[in-house]
């Protein structure tokens, strides 16, 4: 399954655990409760919160644009706008989210995981998420992870399955089919302009 990964409110969704916490905390367990936010979701809806890709690596499964924002943003970015570059393996709280990307059930749901999770360790989190059915020991990689396993572990049935992934990629085919409206509409207007500015209408 394929989904769409929204950049503001994997921000928004990380602000708004940070402003939970009320302190710097360290990156690897903001990734951990992010993932374990974005399992519930899938579990309880049939969608991720941020739609970022779940892979597997070395310290049990996150997500995958959300690690990248993490530990390769310089700044610039809607990550960055919110949350500070990591110091001494922790990140910070920079701007406090509006939270207009998340949903009621979105914000109730990471209060949740942090009602639950932000007491933990985050070795003894790791540790916890790498006893999930859906990690694989990728030794050293990145492995995808097939949300299909997730769905199927936690009772779902191989119908429902089946109708969630058909959602999900028409979700997805809708997605694509408006942004290349978009990239067609752009380019019109780009041509348009550049006919109007050197006189070639």
């Amino acid at each position: 399954m394929r989904f769409i990964f929204n950049d503001r409110k994997a921000a928004q969704a990380a602000a708004h655990l940070l402003a939970r916490y009320e302190r710097p905390m360290p990156y690897i367990k903001l990734l951990k409760m992010l993932y374990l936010g974005d399992r519930q979701s899938l579990i309880e809806t049939g969608y991720p919160i941020t739609g970022a890709q779940m892979v597997s690596v070395d310290h049990g499964p996150v997500l995958s644009e959300v690690l990248d924002r993490i530990t390769w943003d310089t700044g610039g970015s809607v990550w960055s706008e919110y949350i500070s570059a990591p110091s001494d393996w922790h990140v910070g709280l920079l701007k406090a989210s509006d939270g207009l990307e998340l949903s009621d059930y979105e914000s109730d749901l990471l209060d949740r995981v942090h009602d639950k999770y932000g007491a933990w360790d985050r070795w003894d989190l790791v540790r916890y998420t790498h006893t999930l059915p859906e990690w694989t020991n990728p030794d050293g990689l990145t492995l995808p992870i097939d949300v299909r396993l997730i769905l199927r572990e936690s009772g779902s049935s191989e119908r429902q399955i089946c109708e969630i992934a058909a959602e999900v990629e028409n979700v997805w085919a809708f997605h694509r089919m408006a942004a290349s409206a978009r990239s067609v509409q752009a380019k019109h207007f780009s041509t348009s302009t550049l006919s109007a500015t050197c006189g070639l209408s």
